[in-house]
């Protein structure tokens, strides 16, 4: 199938552009899995807060929205059940299910299902739909990592909210402002060859 037909084909992610095979798919699914845990090696650490600011959560909804949902939501599991027996690629090269960020892992999974349903109905083709599609995956993680993170760290919901969600926001303004470029600009780039 030729990049213009997979272009104007409804229900295409970016990752169509690429031909089908058993082994694109794994190449992909491993891929999101590598790039989220090198982007969660981009760690500042915030002051008040267990939870260090990471291109964790901008690389897995990235990963949902280019890979669609089942490849998106594979990447992130396997990026997770990666972590949980001992690879060193959660934030600041941490592992297991024990941190008290690891609610925010299971998010990210939640939300590249949402991103990659959304970009499969083209929500990622125009930068006002991409930036409204990045915030709600941004809200899906949050919804499970600060409830996570208020019982794993014997807080409660507003202290979670304080060191969990308030001070990443500003940060996640921008990452939706990268992606609402990125991927459309990506989509006229393929069109164009």
């Amino acid at each position: 199938m030729s990049t213009a037909s997979v272009i104007a084909r409804p229900g295409a992610v970016l990752a169509d552009l690429i031909p089908a095979s058993r082994v694109r798919d794994a190449a992909l699914v491993l891929g999101g899995a590598a790039l989220t845990g090198l982007a969660a090696q981009i760690a500042v650490p915030v002051p008040g807060s267990p939870v260090p600011v990471t291109g964790q959560t901008f690389a897995a909804l990235l990963v949902g929205t280019a890979l669609g949902a089942r490849r998106g939501v594979l990447s992130l599991a396997l990026y997770a059940v990666a972590g949980v027996v001992g690879v060193p690629w959660f934030a600041e090269g941490g592992s297991g299910s024990g941190a008290v960020s690891f609610g925010y892992v299971l998010g990210m999974i939640l939300a590249s299902a949402a991103v990659g349903a959304l970009a499969r109905r083209g929500a990622d083709r125009s930068p006002l739909r991409m930036a409204g599609t990045m915030l709600l995956g941004e809200a899906i993680i949050y919804a499970v990592g600060v409830p996570y993170l208020a019982l794993a760290a014997h807080m409660s919901l507003t202290q979670a909210i304080a060191a969990g969600l308030t001070p990443f926001l500003i940060g996640d303004a921008l990452k939706a402002a990268l992606a609402m470029g990125a991927l459309p600009t990506a989509w006229k780039f393929a069109a164009k060859r």
